[in-house]
Parts: C-alpha cells; sequence; structure tokens
C-alpha cells in the first residue's frame, strides 16, 4: 500500500515538473479578477459549475464587479447520427450550445457568442436503460467541457481589452444620443400647419 501511494506521488510530481494540470485545478490564471456571473436558469449546473471554476482560479464572483457574464441560453439538441449495425441500435449525436453576453457599465453588451459541445453514443434498443444513463453521463461530461471552454475563452481578455469596449460602446451610445436630439431639434423646429378653416355657409 505504501509503495503504491509512492507511487502515485511520483508520477504526480512528474506530471507536475512537466507541466501537466488536471482541468479545474486553479493553475489557469485569468487575468480579469472580478466578475459579476448571471444566467437565465440562476440556479442551473452550468452557471453553478462556472461560478465554482472561476472562484477557484482567483476570480472575485461578486454582483459589484464592473464587468458582467450573462449566460443567456443554453440549448439542448439530440439527433440520429448513423444506424450501428444492428435494426435497433442507432449513433446519436447529442449537442449543446451555450450563448453568452458580456456586459459593461448600465448593462451595455460588449460582446455577444456562443459556446458548443458535441458527443456521439450509441443507444441500443435492447438496453434501454443503459443507453439513457450513458446520455445522462454524456450530458454531464458536456457541460464540464462547456465550462471549461468558457473559462479558456475568458483566458483571451483582460481588463484593457473589456475597459475598450467600453469606451467604444459609450461612443457609440452618445453619438446615437447625440443623433436623436439633432433630430428632434429639426422636427420641432418646422412650422406646425394650421388646421384646415372651412367657411361657414
Amino acid at each position: 500500500m505504501i509503495k503504491r501511494n509512492l507511487l502515485v506521488m511520483g508520477l504526480a510530481v512528474m506530471l507536475s515538473a512537466c507541466g501537466f494540470h488536471l482541468r479545474g485545478t486553479g493553475t489557469n490564471e485569468l487575468a480579469i479578477k472580478e466578475l459579476d456571473l448571471s444566467a437565465r436558469n440562476a440556479y442551473g449546473e452550468t452557471v453553478t459549475q462556472l461560478r465554482d471554476v472561476l472562484k477557484s482560479n482567483g476570480v472575485n464572483v461578486h454582483a459589484g464587479a464592473p464587468y458582467k457574464l450573462v449566460l443567456t441560453n443554453e440549448a439542448e439538441t439530440q439527433r440520429a447520427a448513423s444506424y450501428a449495425g444492428s435494426g435497433r441500435s442507432v449513433e446519436y449525436e447529442l449537442q449543446t450550445q451555450l450563448f453568452y453576453d458580456i456586459q459593461g457599465s448600465n448593462n451595455t453588451v460588449l460582446m455577444s457568442d456562443k459556446l458548443e459541445v458535441q458527443k456521439i453514443y450509441v443507444h441500443d434498443g435492447n438496453n434501454i436503460t443503459g443507453s439513457g444513463q450513458e446520455a445522462t453521463q454524456l450530458r454531464k461530461e458536456m457541460r464540464r467541457d462547456l465550462v471549461q471552454k468558457m473559462v479558456l475563452r475568458l483566458q483571451l481578455l483582460n481588463p484593457a481589452q473589456l475597459d475598450e469596449l467600453q469606451a467604444k460602446a459609450d461612443d457609440r451610445a452618445r453619438a446615437e444620443a447625440a443623433a436623436l436630439e439633432a433630430a428632434q431639434r429639426a422636427q420641432d423646429a418646422q412650422p406646425q400647419q394650421s388646421p384646415l378653416e372651412i367657411p361657414a355657409n
């Protein structure tokens, strides 16, 4: 037993020395150190897992953060990919898409994008229970993959980039407001037509 434990510890040291890290172990450094996080399903598994992973990676997830990650929609689909030999066995492709926004001040949308993952499993008509359990397990794995992809996507961002996007959004908002004000002034400056007077007989 002691020898086996020593062997496992030795392998762990060797792998870490080579730069290998388990996913979600807090080794992925993010430049964004604080972030608000919300989802349509506020207590769903995806947003819960993502919040935990962000915190484990040193991100302060709180409501007063300057930028907000909003998981706007999570869509799961399933389609038959091919028949796997037996007349009652079918290969199904499972797909999950995660749509998200990153918002700045005043809930201004700075960017919108989506992530997606796919997996294929064989549905055995002779073992419906086992096939259903496999599909459920794959969905869990796909959710973990989505969370990891979201963290990797966030790793590509830094506060300076978000500040620049916010500045551009503010410039657009000011330009639109100025255009609306100019249009209103032009409309107000036009003389209003008097109602037609119909002469009395």
